[in-house]
C-alpha cells in the first residue's frame, strides 16, 4: 500500500467527510481509489462516469443496487471526475453500506466521460464490464440479461434494447440492434449497426477490451463512436436482445455535455473520426457501412438538415466545414457520393459541387418546411418534385400511399400501393402509440398486384389498442418504417370507442381512439 493511502485511510478514520474530502492524497496517475473489496470473481463489473451529478445519480446507483442478478455479483465503480457538487459525498455514502461500490476520484477534470471509463476499465476484476451515465438508469433484468446472454453465446458483446424518456413519452433507440433476440450473428448482418454507438444498453467482455487494447479516445465528442467501432470491427459475431436493458434520460430538465458543444466542433470531431476509420484499411464492406453513417448522419443530415442551419447568418462557415469532410474522401479511390444512401442528399452534394449554395438552402427548406412533400409515380418508381432547377425531380427509396378503406362486419380492410426498392421485403402493419414504442399492434399484410397490398384489422384487435394516438406505419427490411400517405378521413364507432383514421400535418396515416 503506497504511503499516499494510507494517508487517505487515517484521514478517513479521524476527519469528517468534508474535511476528507479536502484533504485527499492522489496517486502518481492523479486519481485515488477508495478502499475496495479484494474480491475478483464478480460477474459483472459495472462503470459510472460523474461530473456534477447529484441531483441524478441516486436513482442511477438505486437502479444497479436493485439488479435481479444480485448487487453481490456486480463490481460498482463510480469514477468521479473532480465534480464540484455533492457527488462525491452522495458516492461515499454508498460506499459505506456496501462493500462492492467503488469510488475513484480524479485529482484534476478530465473534460469528458473517456478518462472515467478507461481507468474503470483498467481497474475492474468483474467477467464483464457495461457503462451507464450518472443520468441514467438500467432495467431490474437488464443486467443479468446481458449476462445470460453473453454466457450462452460466449461473445465478446451484446446489447439489448435502449428507451429514450422524454417528457412526452418513451421511444426506441436503435431499434435495429434490439428489434429480436440473436445469437452469434455477424455484426455485419445488421445494415446500420453503426449507426446507434453510444455506451447504452451494452455489456461486453472485460478480457476481450483488455487484451485488444480498446479504450475511448480523449475527444471532447464522439469518443464512445470511435470506442465502438473499434469493439464491433474487432468482433467475430455478437448477440443482440429484444428486451430492454437501459433507460437514457431526455427530460428537459436534464443537461446533457453535449448540448455545450457546437456543431463545427461535433463536425471537426467527426472529421478525425473519419480519417480514424480510413487509415484502419478495413475491408471496404466494413468501411462503407462505417463512413456512411458517418458521412450521411453526422455530416449531411446533423451539420445541414436541421433547423441551427437555416436559422445560422454564418452559412459560409457549413459549407467551409462541409468541404473539409468530403476531402476526406480523395484517397478511398471512390466518389463522395457512393457513400451515400439517401438520394436526395446525393443532390445536395452535387450542388455543393456546382457552388450553388442557395439551392442548398431551398433544398433544406424544402427538407424541413414542406411537410407534405409533392411526389409522381413514373415507371412504377417514386420520386419527389423539388424546387430546384436541373434537379426537380429525385427518387424515393420507399413510398407508400393509402388506396381505400373496407368496412366489413367484423373488421376493416387497408389497402394500400406501395412503390420503391424494397416491396418484396414489406412484412406487416403497425399501429403504435404515439408516445410510447413500446405499445403496439402488428397486422399481416397480403399482397394483391405489383404494388397494390391489404391489411386485414379485426375489431377485436382494434379494441387492444390503448385510448391514445397512433401511427400506423409498414415495416420492411425486418425494422424499417414506412408512413402511409393519406388524402382522407374515416371515422368508425365500435364498441363504444370512437376509432378515427385521421390525416396527420405530413399527411400521414394515423389513428387516435377515444
Amino acid at each position: 500500500m503506497s504511503p499516499s493511502s494510507i494517508l487517505n485511510q487515517i484521514n478517513y478514520t479521524l476527519l469528517n467527510e468534508e474535511k476528507f474530502l479536502n484533504n485527499l492524497k492522489y496517486n502518481k496517475d492523479g486519481y485515488y481509489v477508495h478502499k475496495r473489496d479484494k474480491r475478483e470473481d464478480y460477474k459483472v463489473t459495472v462503470i459510472i462516469p460523474v461530473y456534477n451529478a447529484e441531483n441524478s445519480l441516486k436513482v442511477t446507483i438505486d437502479s444497479i443496487i436493485n439488479q435481479t442478478i444480485g448487487f453481490e455479483n456486480i463490481e460498482l465503480l463510480i469514477v468521479d471526475d473532480n465534480s464540484e457538487d455533492n457527488s462525491r459525498s452522495v458516492i461515499l455514502d454508498y460506499a459505506k453500506k456496501y462493500r462492492n461500490v467503488v469510488p475513484i476520484f480524479l485529482e484534476e477534470n478530465s473534460g469528458s466521460p473517456s478518462r472515467p471509463r478507461n481507468l474503470g476499465i483498467d481497474l475492474s476484476t468483474g467477467k464483464y464490464i457495461t457503462f451507464i451515465d450518472s443520468d441514467d438508469w438500467l432495467h431490474l433484468e437488464g443486467i443479468k440479461v446481458l449476462y445470460n446472454l453473453l454466457e450462452k453465446s460466449g461473445d465478446a458483446y451484446a446489447v439489448g434494447k435502449t428507451i429514450k424518456v422524454e417528457d412526452n413519452g418513451q421511444y426506441i433507440i436503435g431499434e435495429y440492434n434490439s428489434w429480436k433476440d440473436r445469437i452469434s450473428i455477424d455484426p455485419l448482418s445488421i445494415s446500420k449497426i453503426f449507426y446507434h454507438l453510444g455506451p447504452t444498453g451494452r455489456m461486453m467482455k472485460a478480457e476481450f477490451l483488455k487484451e485488444k487494447g480498446i479504450r475511448f479516445p480523449n475527444m471532447k465528442f464522439a469518443e464512445d463512436k470511435q470506442f465502438f467501432i473499434e469493439v464491433l470491427t474487432q468482433c467475430d459475431t455478437i448477440s443482440t436482445s429484444k428486451e430492454i436493458i437501459y433507460y437514457a434520460n431526455r427530460y428537459s430538465n436534464n443537461e446533457s455535455f453535449t448540448k455545450t458543444t457546437t456543431i463545427f466542433e461535433k463536425t471537426d470531431t467527426n472529421i478525425s473520426l473519419i480519417n480514424h476509420v480510413i487509415q484502419k484499411k478495413l475491408s471496404k464492406r466494413v468501411e462503407k457501412m462505417i463512413l456512411n453513417r458517418l458521412y450521411e448522419f453526422d455530416c449531411i443530415t446533423r451539420l445541414f438538415d436541421r433547423w441551427h442551419f437555416l436559422k445560422s447568418d454564418e452559412k459560409e462557415k457549413y459549407f467551409e466545414k462541409f468541404s473539409q469532410v468530403i476531402a476526406t474522401s480523395e484517397s478511398l479511390g471512390d466518389n463522395f457520393e457512393d457513400y451515400l444512401k439517401e438520394p436526395w442528399h446525393i443532390t445536395l452534394v452535387d450542388l455543393f459541387k456546382a457552388e450553388r449554395y442557395e439551392d442548398i438552402v431551398n433544398l433544406i427548406k424544402w427538407s424541413r418546411k414542406e411537410t407534405v412533400k409533392e411526389y409522381e409515380i413514373k415507371d412504377g418508381l417514386p420520386f419527389y418534385l423539388l424546387p430546384i432547377k436541373k434537379y426537380n425531380i429525385v427518387r424515393i427509396n420507399m413510398f407508400a400511399i393509402h388506396h381505400k378503406t373496407l368496412r366489413e362486419d367484423d373488421q376493416l380492410v387497408l389497402q394500400f400501393k406501395v412503390f420503391g426498392d424494397y416491396v418484396n421485403e414489406i412484412q406487416s402493419l403497425v399501429a403504435r402509440q404515439r408516445d410510447n414504442d413500446l405499445n403496439q399492434l402488428e397486422f399481416p399484410i397480403e399482397k394483391l398486384d405489383n404494388s397494390l397490398f391489404q391489411s386485414v384489422i379485426p375489431y377485436t384487435d382494434l379494441d387492444k389498442l390503448s385510448l391514445a394516438s397512433h401511427s400506423i406505419f409498414i415495416k420492411y427490411n425486418d425494422y424499417m418504417k414506412l408512413n402511409i400517405r393519406m388524402n382522407s378521413r374515416n371515422v368508425i364507432n365500435h364498441n363504444k370507442k370512437r376509432y378515427d383514421f385521421y390525416v396527420t400535418i405530413s399527411d400521414n396515416f394515423g389513428i387516435n381512439i377515444k
